[in-house]
């Protein structure tokens, strides 16, 4: 088989594995296959070690992430946590949504977002075709619970904040949502002080992007911010502004499928 026939081959299977996954174009890097040289029925040569791949608890890994953050003592937090809530979701997503902290309900289950919230933060993501089961990967600037479900400290959110750096490095979103405003101070690196009704409505540039293929690392990741499910269950006045939220959220979704797909179409040339 040439070289060009394997990397139509191999387009052609990534473009159905994206087609029965969620329907999105995943950016990947440009194949480069080698020509078949060994004649017909000719010895081949003994094929090359494989590299040594991470296992399911290395750090390089959300499993291995979460092993860690399992284990972890790095604030005043753990002593009186009941689990730690590592996160939740598809290792591939395409949104990374990114909340303030356990509640009571996620002490316990050890998952994020499945009390009241949760449930309406389900129903949001479902309104624009994701899900946490399907597309979408769900954590926490802190992973245990900070009492009386007040805002986590700062000692606290810096102790957390690698695990969430590198959950964010090893699952390559596509885009970041921020559900309020202790997330997006945090991720966009404010004081703290900076309100959602100042934040929301336009993406911000997240820059961390060590780790990314080379096709994608001249771009910021979009992250976009709203109002935390929980404000909005105190307020349904906020229902409007985070609809036109998840609008912004979907249309961007579309433009970098179409986009990747203009790529992909364009081959390494046209990188």
């Amino acid at each position: 088989m040439t070289a060009e026939e394997k990397r139509d081959l191999a387009s052609f299977l990534d473009l159905a594995a994206d087609y029965l996954r969620d329907g999105y174009r995943r950016p990947r890097e440009p194949y480069n296959f080698a020509e078949n040289s060994a004649p017909e029925g000719a010895a081949s040569a003994a094929p090359a070690p494989l590299p040594d791949l991470p296992g399911p608890d290395s750090p390089d890994t959300p499993e291995g992430i979460a092993a860690e953050i399992r284990a972890c003592a790095g604030c005043s937090l753990a002593a009186a946590r009941t689990r730690t809530v590592p996160g939740e979701g598809v290792s591939s997503p395409l949104v990374l949504v990114v909340g303030e902290g356990p509640g009571a309900d996620e002490d316990a289950a050890g998952r994020p977002f499945v009390g009241r919230a949760g449930q309406y933060l389900d129903r949001m993501l479902a309104s624009v075709a994701l899900s946490r089961e399907r597309n979408c990967f769900i954590a926490n600037t802190v992973k245990c619970r900070p009492p009386e479900n007040r805002d986590p400290l700062p000692e606290e959110g810096a102790a957390c904040l690698p695990y969430l750096l590198r959950q964010i490095k090893c699952l390559k979103p596509l885009v970041i949502l921020c559900a309020g405003k202790v997330a997006a101070n945090r991720l966009l690196g404010f004081d703290g002080t900076e309100g959602i009704g100042r934040l929301r409505g336009r993406f911000h540039p997240y820059e961390g992007l060590e780790g990314y293929p080379e096709s994608r690392r001249d771009r910021a990741i979009p992250l976009l911010c709203t109002y935390h499910p929980s404000a909005v269950l105190r307020d349904q006045g906020l229902r409007l502004p985070v609809w036109e939220d998840l609008k912004l959220l979907k249309a961007k979704l579309s433009e970098l499928d179409e986009a990747y797909a203009a790529e992909s179409a364009a081959g390494p040339a046209g990188r």
